[in-house]
């Protein structure tokens, strides 16, 4: 960061963005460490790789339920308030999935959880925005590194927990952080200025239109994931009439009221539609081709949890060296040519999880280079996919920042949701897998030209 940026009376800039990058490391912990354990809970909780995929999705399903709401709720009431409130519900719901040992309450519990979560990162990225001036655009991309390192912790504890221990301490080892961090931000997060004007009233109507969509579409991709059943089964297509129709009731309601919880500018405005298409393609599905590689691993190959761990491990070192480097030479470069560079690594390394081992590579080699390239792609590609939309409109910073993780997370549901679904109506779930990955590959190779779309930027902004 900049050494000439002059702080505010008290503030140390290094404690606190300290403070906001153990919160967001525990919610990207708590992603990558739940991965690991995935075929573990399929068999402890006898549950079907549809259910196991919801433990999943149902996260992300909080995360983009929650995420608008809570920007929202920090420009009413300020952000420390926010942010401490969400770690403390984060911390409490965490608590209670190491508890609960019925898959059903497993699902319920993670969206509450996800719905704490929510409410991190746009809280942070103000704090970031408001506290640290000239340097928020470095402190802003140096996120990106953190997200990475939890992708890269979060095997390692739950290889060790899943191997050695029981699982539902992949949830309770939330809580000493959760805790550290709640007391921290008291001390040393500057407290809340904010007038009574930014009261408003909240836009639940199109936040319930939008969560009803995305719902009914997950359930329609569970739904035909079971057996005997097929695209042309009536309640398929009733359920995808359902979410076609409560989306359009959603685009067709915050055109329509003054102060949509979203504005229609920032969902597909000029600029912000491009970069929003960008996080949800290539950093949210990204994700959700990441979390399935554990059950990838078990399933076609045989590796148990520490080795499927240690393929997330090599993924989430590239990522944290690729993003920090792009940080530094992002004002430089620009946004497009690291995107163009990250896209086409992203692409090379779902193509080599595709394919069978050649030139006598044991599987785990194999797998653990296809993860490496997928983690370099993807931290080439998250300083400049995070900036370019900030920069936009740096005063709405909770917000666009909002609106990032809501694309990711929608994105992690697609992929993760229609790749579970299709793994488990296959009798050969490793195999199907494979070429759900060459697919990826290939649609993610069709989508290139949207970085042209997206706004070029060099310096400071």
């Amino acid at each position: 960061m900049d050494d000439d940026v002059q702080e505010e009376p008290g503030l140390n800039r290094v404690v606190v963005f300290i403070v906001v990058a153990i919160s967001l490391l525990m919610t990207t912990v708590d992603t990558t460490i739940v991965a690991t354990a995935l075929d573990t809970l399929q068999k402890e909780l006898h549950a079907t790789v549809n259910w196991i995929g919801w433990v999943m999705t149902a996260y992300s399903f909080g995360f983009v339920l929650m995420l608008p709401l809570s920007a929202k709720l920090g420009d009413i009431y300020g952000s420390r308030r926010i942010f401490i409130g969400s770690i403390s519900l984060f911390t409490m719901a965490s608590l209670g999935c190491g508890f609960t040992h019925q898959i059903e309450s497993l699902i319920v519990l993670r969206v509450v959880q996800a719905i704490g979560a929510a409410g991190i990162t746009p809280s942070v990225t103000a704090i970031i925005v408001d506290h640290f001036g000239s340097a928020r655009d470095r402190a802003v991309s140096l996120f990106g590194s953190i997200f990475p390192i939890g992708v890269m912790i979060g095997p390692i504890f739950g290889g060790l927990i899943v191997t050695y221990w029981s699982w539902p301490w992949i949830f309770f080892v939330n809580v000493p952080l959760g805790l550290l961090v709640i007391l921290m931000s008291f001390i040393f997060i500057p407290k809340d200025t904010f007038t009574k004007q930014a009261r408003s009233k909240m836009d639940i109507t199109g936040l319930i239109w939008m969560g009803l969509g995305i719902l009914s579409a997950m359930f329609a991709v569970a739904y035909l994931g079971e057996e005997e059943t097929s695209i042309g089964s009536p309640f398929f297509l009733l359920l995808l009439l359902l979410s076609s129709i409560c989306f359009g009731c959603f685009i067709r309601h915050i055109n329509r009221v003054s102060k949509p919880f979203i504005a229609p500018l920032f969902v597909y405005g000029k600029g912000f539609g491009q970069v929003n298409f960008l996080n949800l393609l290539y950093t949210g599905m990204t994700q959700g081709v990441i979390a399935l590689v554990p059950l990838y691993a078990a399933n076609l190959y045989g590796l148990n949890a520490m080795d499927a761990s240690v393929l997330l491990i090599s993924q989430g070192i590239a990522s944290v060296f690729l993003s920090t480097l792009v940080t530094l030479l992002l004002r430089r470069t620009g946004y497009r040519p690291p995107l163009y560079v990250g896209s086409v690594l992203v692409i090379l390394g779902t193509i080599l999880l595709a394919f069978d081992p050649v030139f006598s590579i044991t599987p785990y080699y194999w797998m653990m280079g296809a993860t490496f390239l997928i983690g370099c792609g993807m931290g080439t590609i998250s300083p400049p996919a995070r900036n370019a939309g900030l920069q936009l409109a740096p005063k709405e910073s909770a917000t666009i920042a909002a609106l990032r993780s809501l694309c990711i997370q929608l994105g992690a549901i697609i992929s993760i949701a229609i790749a579970t679904a299709i793994i488990a109506s296959s009798s050969h779930p490793g195999e199907t897998q494979s070429y759900i990955y060459l697919g990826v590959a290939v649609f993610f190779a069709l989508m290139i030209p949207v970085i042209r779309g997206v706004p070029e930027h060099k310096g400071s902004w």
